[in-house]
């Protein structure tokens, strides 16, 4: 299949008779997993319209904001690739022109499709970094390996994480369901045991139904079960009985970042109008800026980065799956053992 438009966006479309996959030239995001019998897409789309980033302009396109992170909105979707930063840059970066997230989720990408698989490729020019992932497709099963290779001649500390976020109709407030092997979380330097997470005035929150909160804006690093070879996560709604799914080995990622935004953010080009729920499985535990993130170096006895050597390559691979079932599965350690 060859290049469409997806969304106002050039795109190309992986498919079979199960699922469809779409990824944008620009940015490299993985914008739509479609469960084609019941149509539904659970990776997010943003209520404000899309263009490449390539045409962003903050004079031109104020919709969209004015600082670091504009750019990236005008064109984000689905799931985005954060390297060699996940978070904002420095006030030098920023100048420099630097994206929040990094250079992956702007920059276009080569992509190409033969038969089951799409081949997928950029270059980072300031972070001299070459990205290169492949999926493969096998019904609601999606095999994914990316290579970073580090052009320059410096070892570099880098953050590298797979930020999937989750939205309407799938998402929804009080209903849908997670299930995440973590074991120590933190919530603005407040430890706790998911998925129970205790409320200012008393009580808890069960972290496994998506917030029915009025407002929030929180953000939530876990890491994952050490004990566990593999680790995930597995998304599932009701209404749809649509069940959506990742599994990775935790050597590479070790952390999962989750973000829900409910109706809060009032700025360009959130408006009050965005339901979403991130979950961002990387080498680091949150977004921050790369000084804090090597300063930190380490969190529960965990480094918080990692290491691209001098004129090296370096690979990940995992799995997404997608499938229905009448409910969420009451092993989830098997099933992801299963699509694994």
């Amino acid at each position: 299949m060859g290049e469409t438009l997806y969304r106002n966006r050039r795109a190309w479309q992986l498919e079979n008779d199960t699922v469809r996959v779409t990824v944008t030239v620009e940015g490299g995001h993985i914008a739509e997993i479609l469960h084609k019998r019941t149509g539904v897409n659970p990776l997010w789309t943003p209520p404000w319209p899309s263009i490449e980033p390539s045409t962003y302009s903050r004079a031109k396109h104020p919709e969209y904001g004015a600082d670091a992170e504009s750019k990236l909105l005008a064109g984000i979707m689905g799931h985005n690739l954060c390297l060699d930063l996940f978070g904002p840059p420095s006030a030098e970066e920023e100048a420099a022109g630097m994206t929040v997230h990094g250079e992956a989720s702007v920059v276009p990408w080569n992509i190409a499709v033969n038969g089951n698989q799409m081949m997928c490729e950029c270059r980072m020019p300031v972070a001299q970094l070459a990205v290169e992932r492949r999926i493969e497709l096998h019904g609601g099963l999606l095999r994914i390996r990316e290579t970073v290779e580090n052009l320059s001649g410096l070892d570099r500390p880098a953050a590298w994480t797979e930020h999937v976020t989750l939205g309407p109709p799938f998402l929804e407030k009080g209903v849908t369901q997670f299930r995440i092997p973590a074991c120590s979380c933190t919530f603005d330097g407040d430890v706790f045991s998911w998925p129970q997470f205790p409320l200012p005035g008393g009580g808890t929150e069960d972290l496994q139904v998506y917030t029915n909160a009025p407002s929030c804006g929180r953000y939530f690093a876990h890491l994952m079960d050490p004990s566990r070879a593999d680790a995930f996560f597995m998304a599932y709604s009701p209404s749809s009985q649509v069940l959506l799914g990742y599994v990775w080995p935790r050597a590479d990622f070790p952390w999962l970042g989750m973000w829900d935004e409910n109706y809060s953010r009032q700025a360009a080009p959130w408006g009050g109008r965005t339901l979403t729920r991130g979950l961002e499985f990387g080498a680091s535990p949150m977004a921050e800026p790369r000084r804090k993130m090597i300063d930190r170096h380490a969190l529960f006895e965990t480094p918080t980065y990692r290491w691209l050597p001098a004129r090296s390559r370096v690979e990940v691979r995992y799995t997404a799956f997608i499938t229905t079932a009448p409910s969420i599965p009451g092993d989830p350690d098997a099933l992801a053992a299963k699509m694994n």
